[in-house]
């Protein structure tokens, strides 16, 4: 149902399969992210080769002390906090529309959210776990874009909500006035549905009156609630409800036992007895079976390329 998927414009860690620029020199092969190369514009960045660190290097670590977090070079005694954060605010002055970030995991610079944070003089057990000084300086200036760091993305809900985030940001580029905005907003109907039912109807009620703003602060608004709504992993139960919407548009016409089958089927799902693409894949089946062109415009179907869909699930969050 796609119209050509749009290239998503995704910040990566270089590292993670393009540059050996590790601190021990190495470069570390994803999958997640090769995959996502091929349907992606990459824009590959390691902040501390940016900031004049060789390849290898002696390791940084984020430091607590009286004077708040500092990045230092314990072998050197070098503090490159003022380095970092100069190198970090252009990067993303300069970077522009972006509907992604991969960024490695427990890297002081890129950690996302599980970098060890050690006590002043860098020394003694670490004290707790926070975000890297790179990281933290895109995710201030980017609030409303997708960021997840590698170890997470194994995970395939998690992957999946990231994907269907960075393809519809993407996709949202192209939306260029108030007639496409509506349009883009009834394919994601159901898609929201099941991510936010609450965020979609105030969204959807948002839009219905957003003809009157001008066009930067309109799409501004609406991408903002766009993701704080998709931020929200589908639920078995708000994807049950989804499901069960959509079979409303085709109840009528399937046979008795169509009708009990899908019955079985959806409470097998919300007993977790079955997936959800065995549910989707029904609805999609029927869509095309009947003609109904309102579903199959619906991304919930295909929120992203399929070819991404084969990824393997580590299970872990």
């Amino acid at each position: 149902m796609s119209d050509g998927w749009p290239r998503p414009r995704i910040v990566v860690s270089a590292c993670l399969g393009f540059e050996a620029v590790r601190f021990d020199g190495s470069i570390i092969p994803d999958g997640v992210v090769a995959a996502l190369a091929r349907h992606a514009d990459i824009v590959p960045v390691c902040p501390e080769v940016a900031i004049g660190l060789g390849s290898p290097r002696p390791p940084v670590r984020l430091i607590e002390t009286n004077l708040g977090r500092r990045l230092v070079q314990p072998a050197t005694g070098r503090d490159l906090t003022e380095a970092m954060a100069e190198f970090a605010s252009a990067f993303a002055a300069q970077l522009g529309w972006v509907d992604g970030f991969i960024l490695k995991s427990r890297s002081p610079s890129c950690g996302v959210r599980d970098v060890r944070l050690y006590p002043a003089g860098g020394q003694g057990p670490p004290r707790g776990r926070q975000r890297g000084l790179f990281a933290a300086v895109l995710v201030e200036a980017f609030p409303d874009t997708p960021v997840e760091d590698e170890g997470r993305l194994t995970n395939r809900e998690i992957r999946s909500t990231f994907f269907t985030r960075v393809f519809a940001s993407a996709r949202l580029r192209r939306v260029r006035n108030h007639r496409q905005l509506v349009d883009f907003h009834t394919r994601y109907k159901f898609l929201l549905m099941a991510h936010h039912p609450g965020r979609a109807r105030a969204l959807g009620r948002w839009l219905a009156n957003a003809h009157s703003l001008a066009w930067p602060e309109a799409i501004a608004t609406y991408r903002r609630g766009f993701m704080e709504a998709t931020a929200h992993p589908p639920t078995v139960g708000r994807l049950a409800d989804t499901a069960a919407h959509l079979y409303g548009y085709v109840a009528d016409r399937l046979s008795p036992r169509e009708r009990t089958h899908f019955h079985e089927a959806l409470a097998a799902f919300r007993r977790r007895a079955l997936p959800a693409d065995a549910i989707l894949t029904l609805l999609e089946s029927w869509t095309a079976r009947f003609g109904q062109e309102y579903l199959a415009l619906q991304t919930l179907f295909e929120p992203y390329p399929s070819e991404l869909e084969s990824l393997a699930n580590s299970g872990r969050s």
